[in-house]
């Protein structure tokens, strides 16, 4: 088993291989940031707490090769506080702000490092010297809880995604298409573990995407689910209820949000759900569909979770059939939970994990313990997700990619990352559902992602140079 220590070893090693120089290989030239600030048009609840609003943080950068040529690109991400940074202490404009601090200290790190590599080698080499602002942000802001290294990941990521979209574009390339041997100076067990030794990235990266995925739309904890559910309509013309949305997206996935902290309510949200949509299923004709289950930690041990699957087998017998998995049930920090292991039930159905998976060590106890799945996520980094992508096929675990509530360009990155990793069977594009009008300057370029109509997201278009974003 990979130890983390050995995992940073090989990332603090790395500068001396990168000066190789391939004639492929970049470095960084310029970097800026910026942010974007949107009103959520309804609240989300998730893991306890309610949100209804969103920065996202925007990177340019620019890139060159040994020859001079050099290359724009572009990233974006949302930056998550309340999911990434989750805090009982600290208020939000505190965990926001010192993410905001911490992506200036990102973006210096990653303009003063001039190294020459492939996007992958580039982050994996910068990741420890990311981690290590991430602990001096915390001492500096005097935060009573430090800044995790989650919240580090998706800080970081778009300007990891920014390096890998300009890297793209110079090669003449969708970035999907630039992990293969030609372009990466190491197998993959260089990144990961001797499992992989002589293989590729490629070999786990599809260098066009699927055509169209399934829509996966979220049902959150404070969502209507009835009329009867709404107290005050939006009025925006957007559906805003669970038939609603149904007819209007053509749905055959939904993903319902549970509290974790109230058995009673989280059985009943089910059948609720099992009910408003096999009535309007049946009016459409629609004789097959599915739901995830995500717990954003909740639970607190897994009898929990246990008498959870019992009682809604029993209520609704076909609505529990119609579950493909169940995401992240119990508290993240898996090295402290590892009584709560999930081989029960992971005979009954795959259990994910997404928020404890910030290496590959997390991915490796995971499977130790009993999960069964892994959620990939754009906001923890292209290269992470393409590495994480890589070891979950290896390993024949079940593979999901969840989106942040990404609008915008950040989506574009999180369908892409689920239509060009093979295994990956569904896209989730909330977005669409909380904060359309992020999307706007986008729809238009990109039909059908933004605003399925018929159940299926239109992922074909998603081969464009780098990754597909037009800055």
């Amino acid at each position: 088993m990979t130890t983390r220590r050995a995992f940073l070893a090989s990332a603090l090693a790395a500068p001396a291989i990168l000066r190789a120089k391939k004639t492929t290989d970049v470095r960084i030239n310029e970097v800026k940031f910026g942010y974007e600030d949107y009103l959520y048009r309804t609240p989300i609840k998730f893991g306890g707490t309610v949100v209804d609003k969103v920065t996202i943080l925007n990177v340019d950068v620019v890139i060159s090769n040994a020859a001079g040529k050099s290359q724009k690109g572009f990233g974006s991400m949302p930056l998550g506080n309340v999911w990434a940074y989750p805090s009982k202490v600290l208020k939000y404009e505190e965990t926001l702000n010192a993410m905001k601090v911490l992506a200036g200290r990102v973006s210096k790190i990653t303009g003063d490092y001039k190294e020459f590599g492939h996007p992958v080698d580039l982050n994996v080499a910068l990741e420890h010297s990311y981690l290590k602002a991430g602990d001096e942000v915390s001492k500096q802001l005097k935060l009573s809880q430090p800044i995790p290294k989650l919240a580090t990941l998706v800080t970081a990521s778009p300007f990891d995604a920014a390096v890998a979209d300009a890297y793209g574009k110079m090669l003449g390339r969708s970035t999907w298409a630039t992990y293969g041997p030609d372009l990466m100076t190491h197998d993959l067990a260089h990144y990961l573990n001797k499992d992989f030794k002589g293989e590729n990235l490629q070999q786990y990266v599809q260098k066009t995407p699927k055509p169209q995925m399934p829509l996966y739309h979220l049902v959150g904890a404070v969502d209507a689910i009835t009329a009867s559910d709404v107290t005050k309509r939006v009025g925006d013309g957007l559906p805003e209820t669970l038939p609603e949305w149904i007819h209007y997206s053509g749905l055959t996935n939904i993903k319902i949000k549970l509290n974790g902290e109230d058995l009673k309510w989280d059985v009943e949200r089910v059948v609720a759900v099992e009910r408003a949509a096999a009535e309007t299923q049946k009016k459409r004709g629609v004789p097959k569909w599915v739901y995830s289950l995500d717990f954003n930690e909740k639970c607190p041990n897994i009898d929990y979770l246990m008498a959870f699957i019992r009682q809604v087998k029993e209520k609704v017998p076909a609505g529990f059939a119609r579950v493909q998995y169940i995401e992240q049930p119990t508290k993240r920090d898996l090295k402290s939970d590892r009584a709560n292991v999930m081989h029960e039930a992971a005979k009954i159905l795959p259990v994910v994990i997404d928020e404890s998976l910030t290496e590959l060590d997390a991915l490796l106890l995971a499977r130790e313990m009993g999960y069964t799945g892994v959620a990939l996520k754009a906001c923890k980094g292209q290269a992470q997700a393409v590495l994480m992508g890589a070891a979950a096929q290896k390993y024949k675990m079940f593979l999901c990619v969840q989106d942040l509530t990404c609008p915008g360009a950040s989506l574009i990155h999180s369908a892409a990352l689920a239509a060009h990793v093979p295994t990956v069977a569904a896209i989730e594009c909330n977005s669409r559902q909380y904060v359309p009008v992020a999307n706007k300057a986008w729809d238009a370029k990109f039909p059908g992602l933004f605003n399925p109509r018929d159940g299926m997201v239109k992922t074909g278009q998603l081969n464009k140079l780098g990754l597909s974003a037009v800055a």
